[in-house]
């Protein structure tokens, strides 16, 4: 036999040989793997033709010039030098695809030369500025175009008094310039990507966005409560500078409103700041919205005593009273029957602007309790007693009214202006943000 036929029949085992598992794996059931598309060859897949076609294949991809291609009875021997590992898999990948291929033997040497290694990205980096230079006018154009609707936007945010002829606050019409603002720019944006062809950029953009916008909402919820709550109380207007005010536990005089909090000034003196998402959600009361106020405290009496006397006693106690108004006049009730005592429950009402409240209740409670002591009603102790008395005996005599008293006129309960005179001084001296005007 000769020695070509010899090589022949060996290459023709060995190629049996390594197709045999694949034949056993699509009989044990796994089924036939899909192949890749085969590369033809015209005519008889000759090893001329192979070595011609596959020379011609590489010499057309950048980084495989430097690759021989030498074919014999089937047998593809590659050899010359790639600039990576990657190009062997790919070249050693193409040859196997190659149509009348039996065999690959792998010679590559992979170059490691600097300037080898750097000779493809230098390639894509030429490209890419070539590819940059011709985009560049357009590029150009859309930038402008962006600047131009940048600057409008500011322009229309800037001026943003014509949002005011709607009746808004300076917060809402902040507001109201911003999303302005950010409205024309995102126009001048998308009209830029619609320049670049690159709309379908625009969707990515806004899925992006709103997954962002998802997230941060998340993240700053409480500040943007606040936000939103500082936009509705400046245009609402539910206080003003120096009203004093109770949000729930908390009661102070207002100083200012930010976008994110009120600042109040307690009673003692102290700055307190509660988020305006609280003011909102909260019951609120304005103690200075209605100048007029009433005060109210309870006396106990015995209950041996003529009770329309006592009521009438500090009546006419509290209407000489200085600050008391005399339209709506003082009012006397009996509120609650104890076992040992008996409630008495007086109201009078002041003006704010005049006279102050803790003041004129606390000189009221005095007066009063002057009054009963001079007329020598008796206001037990919260403690049972025994009293005997005969059957039949006299009734206790109701007590005499006392005089008037002077002192009850010459008490002084004009309007604390304390912490009014801190407010305006915390005003003066600090340059914080304050939604509400002077004087609202």
């Amino acid at each position: 036999m000769e020695p070509t036929t010899r090589l022949r029949l060996l290459l023709l085992i060995l190629a049996l040989a390594w197709s045999a598992p694949a034949h056993g794996q699509e009989a044990a059931g796994i089924g036939p793997t899909e192949e890749p598309p085969r590369i033809a060859v015209q005519d008889i897949p000759k090893d001329s033709a192979i070595q011609r076609r596959l020379a011609a294949i590489l010499a057309q991809i950048d980084g495989l010039q430097d690759v021989r291609v030498e074919v014999q009875s089937g047998v593809v021997t590659l050899s010359g030098s790639v600039p990576s590992s990657r190009f062997t898999r790919e070249v050693m990948d193409l040859a196997r695809r190659t149509e009348g291929v039996l065999f690959v033997e792998d010679r590559l040497d992979e170059e490691v030369d600097l300037r080898a290694r750097l000779r493809p990205a230098a390639q894509k980096f030429r490209e890419l500025g070539a590819s940059t230079l011709r985009v560049l006018p357009v590029a150009l154009v859309a930038i402008a175009v962006v600047a131009l609707f940048w600057f409008l936007g500011r322009v229309v945010g800037n001026r943003g008094h014509w949002l005011k002829r709607f009746g808004l606050t300076d917060l809402s019409a902040g507001l109201g310039r911003r999303v302005a603002r950010t409205l024309v720019t995102g126009i001048g944006i998308l009209i830029a990507l619609e320049i670049l062809d690159a709309t379908a950029v625009v969707g990515a953009l806004l899925g992006v966005a709103g997954v962002a916008g998802i997230a941060l909402g998340f993240a700053f919820r409480n500040i943007v409560e606040n936000y939103l709550a500082g936009v509705l109380l400046s245009a609402r207007n539910p206080f003003g500078i120096g009203d004093q005010v109770q949000v729930g536990e908390f009661v102070g005089k207002v100083v200012r409103l930010t976008s994110r909090d009120t600042v109040l000034m307690t009673l003692d003196g102290n700055h307190l700041r509660i988020p305006n998402s609280m003011i909102i959600t909260s019951a609120m009361t304005n103690f200075s919205r209605n100048p007029l106020r009433r005060f109210e405290f309870q006396v106990g009496v015995s209950v041996d005593l003529d009770l329309v006397a006592a009521r009438d006693l500090g009546v006419a106690t509290l209407k000489r009273m200085r600050g008391v108004l005399p339209d709506p006049g003082p009012q006397g009730l009996i509120s609650e029957l104890g076992d040992s005592t008996v409630q008495l429950c007086f109201l009078a009402w002041i003006d704010q602007r005049r006279s102050d409240y803790l003041k004129a209740r606390s000189e009221a409670i005095r007066l009063v309790k002057a009054a009963f002591d001079e007329a020598g009603i008796e206001m037990p102790e919260p403690i049972y007693r025994v009293h005997l008395r005969e059957p039949g005996g006299p009734k206790p005599a109701a007590p005499p009214a006392p005089p008037p008293s002077a002192r009850a006129e010459e008490a002084d309960v004009g309007a604390d202006r304390t912490i009014d005179d801190q407010v305006a001084e915390e005003l003066r001296s600090s340059d914080e943000e304050n939604l509400l005007q002077p004087g609202s």
